[in-house]
Order: C-alpha cells, then sequence, then structure tokens
C-alpha cells in the first residue's frame, strides 16, 4: 500500500502509486515519497538536459519522522528525526566538479548533500588517516565548530571521495539527523526546488535558514494567491539570501 502522509487523512488509491511517486525512482525503503520531485516529468528532465541545466541523483531512504511537528516551545530543544542516504562515489565527483549552484529538490535532499559537507569535516579532523569512521551527523554536530578554521567545500568533498578511493568504496550508504535551522550557514546548497510546508515544522524552519525573513514574504504570498501546501501541492524555487 502506498504509504501516503497521515495528514491526507484518507485511504492510498489506484492512482496514488502513480501520481505519490517521482519518475526517477528506483529502489524501495522509504516510507514517504520525496515529494518536491512530483513535479518532474520526463518532459521536465529532457528540457533541462536541453537547455545545459546538470542533474545527478541520490538515494533517500525518506523515515516518518519527516512529518513530526515541533512540539517544544523552543526549537532547539526539539528530537531531530535521523534519514539514510546513500551517495555513489561518481555523485560525488560530479558534485566536487559543480560547486557553483547547486540547487537539491527537496529538503531530504538538501540535508543530504549538507551533511555530506559535514562528513568530509569529520575526515580531515580524524586522528590518523587508517581511522575508519562511519558516516553519521548527529542533530547539532554543524554548530559546534569554529567558522574561520573550517574546510572549504572542494577540501571537503574531496577529503569524502580520497577516503573513499582508499577503501574501494563505490558507495558512502549512512545516516543524518543534522538540524537545520535560522543560524545555520549553507555549506553546499545555493538553493531548493521544495513545496510549501506546515507551520511548526523541521522543514519550515530549514527554509527559513536559507531565505532568511523572506520566508515570510514567501508564504504571505503563496497563503493570498492560494497556493496548494504539502505532498501534493504547488512547487517553489528558493534562492539563498
Amino acid at each position: 500500500e502506498m504509504p501516503l502522509p497521515p495528514y491526507m487523512n484518507r485511504k492510498a488509491e489506484i492512482k496514488d502509486l502513480e501520481t505519490y511517486q517521482t519518475v526517477y525512482s528506483k529502489h524501495d525503503g522509504a516510507v514517504a515519497a520525496p515529494t518536491a520531485g512530483l513535479h518532474f516529468t520526463e518532459n521536465v528532465l529532457n528540457d533541462l538536459a536541453s537547455r545545459k541545466f546538470k542533474s545527478d541523483f541520490v538515494t533517500l531512504h525518506v523515515g516518518a519522522g519527516t512529518f513530526q511537528p515541533v512540539k517544544t516551545d523552543n526549537a532547539l530543544e526539539h528530537d531531530m528525526h535521523e534519514e539514510q542516504v546513500v551517495f555513489s562515489i561518481e555523485f560525488i565527483r560530479n558534485l566536487r566538479e559543480n560547486t557553483n549552484c547547486i540547487i537539491p529538490v527537496g529538503t531530504t535532499s538538501m540535508r543530504s548533500l549538507e551533511s555530506l559537507y559535514w562528513y568530509g569535516v569529520k575526515l580531515l579532523n580524524r586522528k590518523n588517516e587508517k581511522e575508519q569512521i562511519p558516516f553519521y551527523i548527529e542533530q547539532n554536530y554543524a554548530y559546534q565548530h569554529v567558522e574561520n578554521e573550517l574546510p572549504t567545500l572542494q577540501e571537503s568533498l574531496s577529503e569524502v571521495i580520497s577516503y573513499m578511493e582508499n577503501l574501494s568504496m563505490n558507495q558512502l550508504i549512512g545516516g543524518t539527523q543534522i538540524y537545520i535551522f535560522p543560524g545555520y550557514t549553507m555549506r553546499v546548497c545555493k538553493g531548493i526546488i521544495t513545496n510549501f510546508h506546515q507551520p511548526k515544522s523541521t522543514l519550515l524552519l530549514l527554509i527559513s535558514a536559507l531565505v532568511g525573513d523572506n520566508w515570510k514574504k514567501i508564504y504571505d504570498y503563496a497563503l493570498k494567491n492560494d497556493f496548494r501546501f504539502l505532498s501534493y501541492g504547488d512547487s517553489s524555487l528558493l534562492m539563498a539570501e
């Protein structure tokens, strides 16, 4: 049965097998669709390619925690959910060659890409080169560093690639609990393609971290113009302030 979001308040129907699925999906394992990708058709992807936009794919095993609202008065006290991600070494190499303007499709893609940077930081900080570091980014790991001591994106990705090559790894499989909220500095992403999210959600916190106070103008415009929200809603392209 197609696992529709709980706020849909209905049973899955036959049509959901097609409409709640991206055209580029390949692997089983997620309990929710990466819904920002639902807007892409084969025609749209071909049109982007004809305009010289490069694209690549990451495996996202989206978890049910993505629907969990922030229930604490202080957002910092929220227990962030974990996602499993899979990166191929080819993907990371392509990423390193195209760092000027990376636009993820969806909030889980953004969390995954930002986590990849922080994994490179972990590798660069390990005590000896033979030490193996599992790919896991804790909730507040990104906030525990001095800004001027952090590596560039190129340096971080190069370290990940070198680590994988030394261990003859074709895939990097791990998890992330990264929590992106206002005050976070984007390390990889320059914008995002995403749907409109519900209040008191970690997804909306991520958006406000990217665009700053402009999120209020964006959502006010969406509300006044009857945009559709959530999984089967409208899409947006948002750029960092």
